[in-house]
């Protein structure tokens, strides 16, 4: 049980390069229900930590680096494929970079730890473009158009959330 957080962890690390080429070959179906799958696994994996108290150090850098790699490799991926408008994709990839080049120029260039510890408006980002993600991999693997109206609205929260997050951690950092 105790290493089970951090095999959560990996499978959704691992399952990025799979679901990039299942959206790159239009395999959509399979790609929904992986990332699906991916998805559920960021909730059930902080949830075991927790209610089981077996979190660990590994677990404190691999889960974050596991959402940040899935998701940046998914939007990267919609992107290219025609799927999503480019400005989003780069609006959530340089807050990605943004993040890491942020801990990494700290862990570089300070003795301070950098507080890792995600915002709450950050999590809501993440719910946003996960949400996002599911939408378009729906709308494509099962044909519901009815879904476009709705995924106008959902950029829309990415975009803002994304942005307020992004300013969100600078501002900490530069506090701190």
């Amino acid at each position: 049980m105790k290493n089970l957080p951090n095999i959560i962890s990996l499978f959704r690390l691992l399952s990025a390069p799979i679901i990039v080429w299942l959206i790159i070959k239009g395999l959509y179906s399979f790609s929904f229900i992986l990332f699906v799958f991916a998805a559920i696994s960021d909730a059930v994996d902080g949830f075991i930590a927790r209610t089981f108290k077996v979190g660990s150090e590994v677990g404190n850098y691999i889960d974050p680096l596991a959402d940040k790699v899935l998701l940046v490799a998914v939007y990267l991926s919609l992107g290219y494929k025609g799927l999503l408008d480019e400005w989003i994709v780069i609006l959530v990839v340089f807050r990605d970079l943004l993040i890491v080049g942020g801990v990494i120029v700290n862990n570089v260039f300070t003795d301070k730890d950098l507080l890792l510890d995600p915002l709450r408006i950050s999590k809501v980002n993440t719910l946003f473009q996960i949400l996002l993600i599911v939408l378009v991999l729906a709308e494509l693997s099962f044909g519901l158009s009815a879904l476009s109206s709705i995924k106008n609205y959902l950029i829309f929260f990415v975009a803002i959330t994304t942005a307020i997050s992004g300013g969100g951690y600078l501002l900490r950092w530069f506090r701190d």
